[in-house]
């Protein structure tokens, strides 16, 4: 696929992961790359698709657009992240199909993965059992969209392939403490408490589990490649393959905003899935990716952002 003289949309291009994947492919030389934002057209609504793809007319639909939150956000909506991330998959794949869209690259997730898969985790593990329970309604709603894809396959012999990005980090994610992952939730606690002078910062669960977790960049970077290079049913890992229990990255972001206090573990609230790791084989030898950013230099550029971005603006 030359992305250079093809006709991109990007669904949720606008958002976090999304603006990273419009910069990567605009880099790379795409220069009719389109990212309709929501006000414009609800991805809910299949007329509402339908006029999409007939306005912008594209090569290669990537679909990033989602409803996405921590354990938190999951635990209390699974009825609406389920509901939203389904529709909006099953609707926008059928309608690439009927307007014969050549490729349609899927972003789902790692929350599809049962939760005592072997570490690490292999794609040829995704079917093994039922996902973990706090985040299990939107791991199924997007696994359900990899199903669709190799049926659509099968039948109509439509283009698309699934990847699945492990937690990302990096600058303009989410840091509202409702709705967020870990990294930003972690940096927003730990800069808030430094600045205020508050003695302890508290988290969720005991920190033993373990994560992995990707620059948004080098996601953006593997979402590129994938789309020009792999062309298969079978679904994909992005990740760094690092692994970092999340007692080791608050200490490790404890170092770097420079918050002196206290780590309080409040072990009456869920600690998720137990660990999370990738496999990230197939990603490399499929279609050339491996990571290259530096996970301590990630971290700083991410907290260093929040505070020029978001501190001194709202101190301002």
């Amino acid at each position: 696929m030359d992305l250079k003289s093809a006709r991109v949309l990007v669904t949720g291009g606008g958002g976090f992961l999304g603006s990273f994947v419009c910069e990567e492919f605009r880099a790379q030389g795409c220069e009719q790359l389109f990212a309709p934002r929501s006000v414009d057209f609800d991805l809910r609504s299949e007329h509402d698709i339908s006029r999409m793809l007939v306005m912008y007319r594209p090569d290669v639909v990537v679909h990033l657009a989602a409803v996405v939150g921590g354990i938190g956000a999951n635990r209390d909506q699974p009825g609406l992240f389920f509901y939203e991330n389904a529709v909006m998959g099953v609707h926008l794949i059928e309608h690439c199909r009927l307007a014969g869209v050549e490729k349609t690259v899927v972003a789902g997730t790692i929350c599809a993965y049962p939760k005592m898969t072997p570490v690490p985790f292999k794609e040829d593990e995704l079917w093994s059992g039922m996902p973990e329970e706090t985040n299990a309604p939107y791991g199924l709603a997007k696994k359900m969209l990899l199903v669709q894809c190799q049926a659509y396959r099968d039948q109509y012999g439509f283009n698309g392939i699934y990847l699945m990005p492990v937690n990302l980090y990096g600058p303009r994610d989410n840091f509202d403490l409702e709705t967020s992952h870990v990294i930003p939730a972690m940096i927003r606690k730990f800069i808030t408490a430094r600045d205020s002078g508050a003695k302890e910062v508290v988290f969720w669960g005991d920190g033993s589990p373990t994560r992995e977790f990707l620059h948004v960049r080098d996601a953006a970077r593997g979402i590129r490649l994938a789309s020009e290079r792999y062309d298969e049913s079978d679904p994909v890992n992005l990740g760094s393959g690092m692994e970092i229990s999340i007692r080791d990255l608050a200490e490790t972001l404890q170092r770097v905003t420079g918050f002196r206090g206290d780590i309080v573990w409040d072990e009456t609230k869920p600690n998720g899935q137990p660990r999370r790791c990738l496999d990230i084989t197939r990603a490399e030898e499929r279609f050339g990716f491996k990571a290259a950013i530096d996970f301590e230099t990630g971290l700083r550029e991410t907290c260093e952002w929040f505070e020029h971005a978001v501190v001194s603006h709202s101190a301002a």
